[in-house]
């Protein structure tokens, strides 16, 4: 009669144990497949900002996603990017000042306050003029920078012209030169952060472009 009812005790016990390793395999996979959810909600519901409201993003924050930025993937493992941030009103000012002497019908625009859509927090991006596939090494950054932000509430919007300018404006130089940019390396583009001050709808994209090839 012992023996039976330890047989029965350890049948139950074998039996807890498999639905609990059941209903954790299953709790497991649920949360897989909803982290999983987020990361597709993040991209399809990101949108490039580009009204900002005054406050610059906390620097701890801002170390998070840059931290996201550099472990993009490269190629080579060469990281043929250089970044610089910047949040200082008197820089971005600045350089702005620079831009509507060149362009005063900018500054005719009474919303217009900065050359980065009025961003308060800006990060520039150089990359290495000796390897040929590093301008995609900065996009894959730059990309890794923009999702991470988005998740954390922070708005972004990348932006070529601003960087055009400072490269090709004489009185810009100034502003160059405090990037510290190195020799060999080119401010690429710069993408201007903050938090969002307005709820863009998603502009249509063309799914014709993609095509499975047999």
């Amino acid at each position: 009669m012992k023996s039976i009812k330890l047989m029965l005790a350890g049948a139950s016990l074998l039996l807890c144990c498999g639905c609990g390793m059941q209903v954790k395999e299953s709790t497991t996979v649920t949360e897989k497949a909803s982290n999983e959810n987020a990361v597709i909600e993040n991209m399809m519901s990101r949108r490039s900002i580009r009204k900002y409201k005054p406050q610059a993003v906390n620097r701890d924050t801002m170390q998070i996603i840059l931290n996201c930025g550099i472990n993009a993937p490269n190629g080579q493992n060469k990281q043929s990017w250089e970044i610089r941030v910047v949040d200082n009103p008197e820089f971005i000012n600045g350089i702005t000042e620079v831009y509507k002497k060149q362009n005063p019908k900018a500054a005719e625009d009474p919303n217009f306050k900065n050359m980065f859509r009025n961003a308060p927090t800006i990060v520039f991006i150089a990359n290495d003029k000796s390897y040929d596939l590093s301008q995609i090494d900065c996009g894959l950054l730059g990309e890794n920078m923009i999702l991470s932000a988005w998740s954390m509430g922070i708005g972004s919007c990348c932006l070529g012209g601003p960087t055009r300018f400072i490269n090709s404006t004489p009185d810009a130089a100034e502003y160059l030169k405090r990037l510290e940019i190195p020799e060999g390396y080119e401010l690429l583009y710069c993408i201007a952060f903050g938090y969002p001050d307005e709820t863009p709808a998603a502009k249509p994209r063309n799914a014709e472009k993609i095509k499975f090839i047999d």
